[in-house]
């Protein structure tokens, strides 16, 4: 292997583990937000439901 394929192929590397660990992090706050917009919409029925039982 030439110098030049071992340094491309360690920039190949080092990029595909940056991408994974980005992908990660963005899975992370997907499901962080939805658990977030989840909560506040089950506040929302409960809430309405409370109101309609006092009605």
């Amino acid at each position: 292997m030439t110098f030049f394929s071992r340094v491309l192929l360690a920039a190949m590397l080092l990029s595909a583990s940056l991408m994974v660990s980005g992908c990660s992090d963005t899975w992370q706050g997907v499901k962080e937000d939805t658990s977030k917009n989840m909560n506040k919409a089950g506040d929302v029925v409960v809430k309405a439901g409370e109101k309609l039982k006092s009605e």
